[in-house]
């Protein structure tokens, strides 16, 4: 048996992780036409391999104009169904389980990779309008985004609902919807972002209305034993943005149309935001949304030791650990980091000489 909470096993409704140990997502700028490929293979195979609970996916877009860049993974037609299903095999046969991040970028879309500077990209230059909830751009010498009409809402909705199909007939034993960091769902959510007079725009309930949903569109055609995990930006660090009150009742309207887990993150839905990047920076959002909102939360950013993740778990402020970049630099954490909490973990055949 486990000695540790971070070890132990995790069942939320039908899916079962072997450990709290979860790949947060994130962009890889590898694929073509948001075909996933032997990058994304390997990238997210090792993690499983070495050992986390979870795999999530880099975000996933349901539509070509919803990509950060034009390198983005992408979901948006069938041909993208069976590399990914290639990778989820490969998961699950390391004990693992997958998870992928469905999102649209908004205003945040047709941009450069990083390592390409990650300026916007006009349509001369392999980028596309991008839409918003409402017509006002991320830097103020991009091209504004094109105000999203009732019509064309609608078919966003639609986008995320066929992504998910897809994401079941790919394999994923989960999914988790993208509404953080200033892309399309956070938009439409933040008071800095949604100037509409509609019924999407105005009042908190009218702001919180798309990512609603596409919430119950998801969950109407996930199998019931499916949960869903919903990324939020707890708190904006801006004037006049969310705060971590404001998020609490977001939770709360989101385990009613079909959430299971909030997955804690902040910031980035404007420039002039005011943060301090600290350790475990994140985490009393997860702690608060978990205990007021009643639901399950993961907490992330800055956690890289298995000794602060048990700390947070024995404490009750989240139920699971998102690791992004220690993860990049160590996609053996979960083996290298069990015997520091007394765990024995059962490394792969292949590695066992290795084993300390």
């Amino acid at each position: 048996m486990p000695q540790s909470i971070l070890y132990s096993p995790f069942k939320i409704k039908g899916l079962t992780l072997p450990n709290r140990i979860v790949v947060s997502p994130m962009c890889q700028y590898s694929s073509v036409d948001g075909m996933a490929n032997d990058w994304h293979l390997v990238h997210l195979g090792a993690r499983a391999v070495g050992g986390a609970g979870l795999i999530v996916t880099e975000a996933a877009a349901v539509c070509p104009e919803g990509r950060i860049t034009p390198d983005d993974l992408g979901i948006w037609a069938d041909k993208h169904i069976e590399p990914l299903k290639r990778i989820t095999t490969f998961i699950r046969k390391q004990g693992a389980k997958s998870a992928i991040q469905l999102a649209h970028a908004g205003r945040k879309a047709s941009t450069a990779s990083s390592w390409n500077g990650g300026g916007q990209l006009d349509t001369h230059n392999r980028g596309w309008q991008t839409v918003a909830a409402s017509p006002i751009p991320f830097n103020e010498d991009d091209i504004p985004p094109k105000e999203l009409s009732i019509e064309e809402i609608q078919v966003v909705i639609e986008s995320f609902a066929t992504a998910a199909t897809r994401s079941i007939e790919a394999g994923f034993d989960t999914i988790e919807i993208h509404a953080a960091h200033g892309y399309l769902l956070n938009q439409f959510l933040s008071p800095l972002t949604n100037k509409r007079n509609d019924e999407y725009g105005g009042s908190f309930e009218n702001r919180l209305r798309l990512l609603l949903e596409v919430t119950q569109a998801i969950h109407k055609v996930i199998p019931d034993e499916m949960p869903l995990f919903v990324r939020i930006s707890a708190h904006e660090w801006a004037e006049g943005g969310h705060t971590i009150e404001d998020s609490v009742k977001v939770a709360k309207l989101l385990k009613e149309y079909g959430a299971d887990l909030i997955d804690c993150s902040s910031g980035a839905v404007v420039k002039e935001q005011h943060l301090v990047v600290e350790k475990n920076y994140q985490v009393p959002f997860a702690a608060q949304i978990k205990k007021e909102a009643n639901i399950a939360t993961g907490a992330v950013g800055l956690i890289t030791h298995a000794e602060d993740a048990e700390e947070i778990l024995q404490a009750g402020k989240a139920d699971l650990i998102f690791m992004g970049r220690e993860m990049l630099r160590n996609p053996y954490f979960a083996l290298m980091e069990a015997d520091k909490l007394g765990e024995n973990m059962n490394w792969p055949k292949q590695y066992k000489r290795a084993k300390p």
